[in-house]
């Protein structure tokens, strides 16, 4: 076997590629010894040569195929031994199984010989049937042959007959029956124990063995890895088998009669691993391999080099797609490794920085690029990135191009996985965002201003309602003066009743300017500020602020009994605000009813999480074209609307992560709900 494997070897050994670079021909050539002289040798001595190193290759040749064959010999003979001290052991310890079976039995019979009891036998007989998986069944005859105990239950007789069971009582031993199939492919035989009572047959106790159970359970593991152990009949039939009957051609075998309980019965012993021809096979390996070496060896590295230059030339083609293809993305791409070293960067992100792939390869941190008014969040969040710890969705970082330029920069970490699976790195994929960012702050400021707008056009709309309940408060501060000027004219007025008509004044005073700083807070510009919003008093503020609306279309809120514990986080003047629209709007679509139904509803309710407001009117509602354009921009069913309202107010709720929808009201009317978040304490 050692002669194989070594020529097996050598034969490989020529196409092993070389760690060296492949060389030219003509390097080849360069690098072979020059020829040796032949030593004035003649045609003759030259064949004498030949015909030696034939003679000799036959030699070696010979040897190694007497050698093999005499190791051949002594290994099978060595074998057989080996297989028939095994077969002995299997044969031996299968009987013994066999021996203890009958000892369990023969002592149980014995116990009813005692007169065991039927409940002290069933446990008896399920203690047997327990210890011993290869019984499968246990009976018991009367000495008239009827049975009395069958275990397992709902099995057929065991017996094979009353020939066997009439053979134990009058001959007094125990008697096996010949191998019987039970059921299809379960062969096994019975062991028929007589019982006398008072030197009278009283009974027969009769148990069936099973041939496969036998092998199962008494025959180790390790011994069916190396035989095929099985029960044969006189014909040599497998009645059961420990491994599977497949053998291979000329394997060892070695079959033992086993008799009792047999009449034919037989343990066959085969050994699996058999390797009867391996030394033939091995002797004409040897002789192809050598004579085919040469050749062989020369069109292997052929092949060899052929594929070689296939998969250089596949790779460069590879390379040079992939190349081109990432020079033409506009996303910048940088690879790390788990040191936090740039080991690749494209095109496109050298552009993004300023700087060229040379000058940043090999770069560790803190990177060039890295802006210094943002060095201590980019230090946090590279650490958090090498920690496996970069968020799916992205995150956005400010850095900084080599002539200084500020740009912002959103960022997808994802593992960078080796050839090997292994990982080996990071892979960032950069966006430059700041032109997205710079438009969506326009876009910003766009709708402040509009929400502005719509503020001053809601004023200008209120302004009439809003000047006459302003008029109220300056009107009586007017008249408290005069008559204040008046009395004091008079010099009869006492300071008590001065004082009293004073505090009147500033009383009214405090409510003209509460209702003008009012105003003046609703209309002006400002950033949102976002902080902790009590609903119920947001509604009792919007339902003050639309007060004078109310009174001047003789509109009235129903039930504003509001939970005061709701709060949620938020700006209050852009939730006033949208309060305010759907108010306003609820109040100009029932300005055409009946005075006495010109009522509508402000409800707060929770949901879950949610606080859910709810403004419903009883006027004509909406029909199905203006529902499907209900929160589209300047489109309105009012003559001198302006489209935006409901638009706004979805905006303005969105940004505080709720929403706005409508539905109809039964009985007639339309009802606009939003919900907002509850804050957490």
């Amino acid at each position: 076997m050692s002669a194989i494997d070594a020529s097996a070897s050598s034969a490989a050994s020529p196409a092993a590629p070389t760690p060296r670079p492949a060389a030219t021909a003509a390097g080849a050539a360069r690098d072979l010894p020059p020829p040796m002289p032949e030593a004035g040798l003649g045609a003759t001595g030259s064949r004498a040569v030949g015909l030696i190193a034939i003679l000799a290759i036959g030699f070696v040749i010979l040897s190694l195929g007497v050698l093999l064959w005499l190791l051949e010999r002594d290994e099978r003979e060595e074998q057989r031994v080996t297989l028939i001290n095994d077969a002995l052991w299997a044969e031996q310890s299968l009987r013994f199984a066999i021996q203890s079976d009958q000892d369990d039995l023969a002592r149980l019979a014995s116990e009813l010989r005692r007169g065991l009891t039927a409940p002290g036998l069933k446990t008896r007989v399920e203690h047997v049937l327990r210890n011993s998986p290869e019984v499968e069944n246990i009976a018991l005859f009367g000495a008239d042959d009827r049975l009395r105990l069958s275990l397992p239950g709902g099995r057929a007789d065991p017996a094979t007959g009353p020939q066997l069971r009439l053979l134990a009582l009058s001959s007094g031993q125990i008697n096996f029956s010949e191998v019987t199939e039970a059921k299809p492919g379960s062969y096994g035989f019975d062991i028929a124990i007589p019982i006398y009572r008072d030197m009278a047959p009283d009974g027969v106790l009769v148990a069936r063995l099973s041939l496969s159970d036998l092998l199962a359970n008494h025959i180790p593991w390790w011994a069916g890895q190396k035989y095929q152990i099985a029960f044969t009949d006189s014909g040599g039939g497998v009645l059961a088998g420990r491994t599977p009957m497949t053998s291979p051609e000329g394997a060892l075998s070695h079959t033992i009669v086993f008799d009792p309980p047999g009449k034919g019965l037989a343990v066959t012993v085969t050994r699996l691993d058999s390797r009867t021809k391996m030394v033939s096979r091995a002797l004409i390996a040897a002789i192809i391999g050598f004579s085919a070496l040469a050749v062989g060896s020369l069109l292997a590295m052929r092949s060899h080099m052929r594929r070689r230059t296939a998969a250089e030339q596949a790779l460069r083609a590879e390379h040079a797609f992939r190349k081109a293809m990432e020079d033409s993305i506009t996303i910048g791409m940088r690879a790390r490794d788990l040191d936090g070293r740039i080991i690749y960067v494209n095109q496109a992100f050298c552009r993004m920085v300023g700087w060229s792939a040379d000058e940043l390869i090999g770069r560790g941190p803190p990177m060039p690029y890295w802006a210094p008014e943002e060095m201590d969040r980019t230090v946090q969040i590279h650490q958090a990135v090498l920690e496996g710890h970069a968020p799916p969705e992205g995150f956005e970082i400010k850095f900084q191009r080599k002539n200084g330029e500020r740009f912002d920069g959103l960022i997808y970490e994802a593992p960078l996985i080796g050839a090997d699976g292994g990982h080996c790195g990071w892979m960032g994929s950069f966006l430059d965002i700041t032109d997205r960012k710079r438009v969506e702050e326009i876009g910003r400021r766009q709708n402040e201003k509009l929400a502005q707008t719509s503020r001053l056009v809601t004023m200008g709309e209120m302004a009439s309602s809003l000047a006459h309940e302003l008029n109220q408060p300056l009107a009586a501060i007017s008249s408290y003066a005069a008559g204040s000027l008046h009395r004091l004219a008079q010099r009869d007025i006492e300071p008590a009743e001065l004082s009293e008509v004073l505090s009147k004044l500033n009383a009214q005073a405090q409510r003209a300017g509460q209702i003008i700083r009012r105003i003046r807070d609703f209309v002006r510009k400002s950033e949102p500020s976002f902080a902790p919003v009590n609903i119920a008093g947001l509604l009792r503020e919007v339902a003050d602020f639309a007060a004078p609306d109310l009174r001047k279309h003789g509109v009235w809120i129903e039930d504003a009994d509001w939970p005061v514990e709701v709060s949620v986080t938020g700006d209050r003047i852009l939730l006033e605000q949208a309060l305010l629209n759907l108010i306003r709007n609820a109040i100009e679509a029932t300005a055409e009813l009946p005075p006495e139904r010109r009522g509508i509803s402000v409800e707060l309710s929770t949901d879950g999480a949610e606080a859910i407001v709810s403004v419903a009117d009883n006027g004509p509602g909406l029909s199905a074209e203006a529902r499907d354009r209900l929160f589209v921009p300047f489109s309105t069913t009012k003559p001198e609307g302006m489209g935006m309202g409901l638009n706004i107010c979805r905006t303005i709720l969105e940004l505080h992560r709720g929403r706005l929808w409508h539905e109809d009201r039964p009985g007639g009317g339309a009802i606009f709900r939003f919900s907002l978040p509850i804050r957490v304490a």
